[in-house]
């Protein structure tokens, strides 16, 4: 009560509220007043308001954003462009943040690339296992990546959770790439194993508040995303070590809303927010229970969409029927159909934030197509890559997207 009391204590209408239960229980001691029948009314009265105020602030304060609020928000910010952002010499999101190979120097380096094009977002993943492992140094690290990504003008989304690819992750050191395979060592979080247990809920937790807690008035942070497609089957990739798809599905439905509640607990100053996918926006038939919730918790409305352009702008139309921001914060796959030529242009015109994936080519080899999994690419390359924007030296895998990122940001 008493920490709750002085957060609201710390707003001008939490001050205002305490000033008024003040008065009226400073006159509930004057013995004349207190006689007064009249009086006991008006003090019961003034209480009951100060209550009925103080209990809507609490609320207030872990409710999402209303669509002023989001739209607000929105228009203070640039045309947001990025990418997906791991540094080359990771595999995944454990080998880019535990102590032994998180590198500031490559990160630095990468990011001031990014930077000459006129990218001014990254969208990061974290892992829980990262806090359990070791919280304060983990809490470092990302505050130097936060270092490291202002000096570039750059502000991340930082991804809480993900229920893409290997689902038995583990700390300590990573294997290497699988030879001509895509994503071949992402990793889950929370893990399976996790995931089943809800006895490792609190730590779950813990880790969200924690992390979003330490930086929840950091405003080199531009967002929450607070879990990356959650329910994932990965049935062309992990068939035997995944959940099964119904009981990962039910299980994920029943946490994502604590998720977002966790987060919000924790009164971050920057929006929550989870992308929605695989949606048939025609008729929204493909929505189900996990999209249902992502679109009702979060605070700006953000997606996925790695087809057509055409589909790319009726699902924007679509999803700004909410009347909230709309940034995609997965696009671009050029093999089928999702470009920088077709998709940036149309990002701008409708004013939502474009984040591709895939920034650098490195150990998570996303040039590299979906269907490796099944064809890996050992003997020779696709004709045209999957992701990336860069190759490892720092150049242009196709200068025309460069030049075209550039101009569009205004960076030419």
């Amino acid at each position: 009560m008493a920490v709750g009391a002085s957060k609201m204590e710390d707003t001008p209408g939490g001050r205002n509220i305490f000033i008024l239960a003040k008065w009226f229980l400073v006159q509930s001691f004057s013995y004349k007043a207190w006689r007064s029948y009249k009086m006991k009314k008006l003090i019961c009265f003034g209480l009951l308001i100060a209550a009925e105020l103080c209990a809507s602030m609490a609320l207030a304060q872990t409710a999402r954003w209303t669509e002023l609020h989001a739209n607000s928000w929105y228009a203070q910010q640039p045309w947001l462009v990025g990418s997906n952002y791991i540094p080359m010499s990771a595999i995944n999101e454990l080998e880019m943040w535990q102590e032994a190979t998180f590198d500031p120097a490559q990160i630095d380096k990468e990011l001031g690339w990014a930077e000459g094009m006129g990218m001014n977002t990254m969208r990061v993943f974290l892992h829980d296992l990262l806090w359990q492992q070791d919280a304060a140094g983990f809490q470092k690290r990302i505050d130097v990546f936060l270092t490291i990504a202002a000096k570039h003008h750059i502000r991340p989304l930082l991804v809480l959770f993900d229920s893409c690819w290997d689902p038995l992750p583990h700390l300590g050191p990573q294997h290497p790439p699988i030879p001509g395979v895509h994503n071949s060592g992402w990793v889950q979080s929370p893990g399976a194993a996790a995931l089943a247990d809800e006895k490792q809920y609190p730590r779950l937790k813990a880790y969200v508040q924690g992390v979003v807690g330490t930086f929840a008035k950091d405003d080199r942070i531009l967002g929450w995303d607070v879990w990356n497609e959650p329910g994932s089957d990965n049935a062309g990739s992990y068939p035997h070590e995944e959940l099964k798809p119904a009981d990962k599905v039910a299980r994920v439905a029943a946490l994502l809303p604590q998720v977002f509640a966790w987060a919000r607990e924790v009164n971050p100053t920057q929006p929550l927010t989870s992308g929605v996918w695989s949606i048939d926006t025609r008729d929204g038939s493909s929505q189900g229970e996990l999209q249902d919730i992502q679109l009702r918790e979060s605070d700006i409305i953000t997606f996925h969409n790695y087809s057509w352009p055409e589909n790319f702008k009726n699902e924007v139309q679509w999803l700004k029927k909410r009347n909230r921001p709309v940034i995609c914060t997965e696009y671009m796959a050029r093999s089928v159909g999702s470009t920088f030529d077709t998709i940036l242009p149309i990002a701008k015109q409708e004013r939502v934030g474009a984040i591709n994936w895939g920034f650098v080519a490195g150990k998570t080899q996303t040039y590299l197509p979906w269907e490796s999994w099944q064809h890996p690419y050992i003997l020779s390359q696709p004709p045209v890559w999957f992701h990336e924007v860069l190759r490892a030296d720092g150049t242009p895998y196709r200068e025309a997207e460069v030049e075209l990122i550039r101009q569009l940001t205004g960076k030419r």
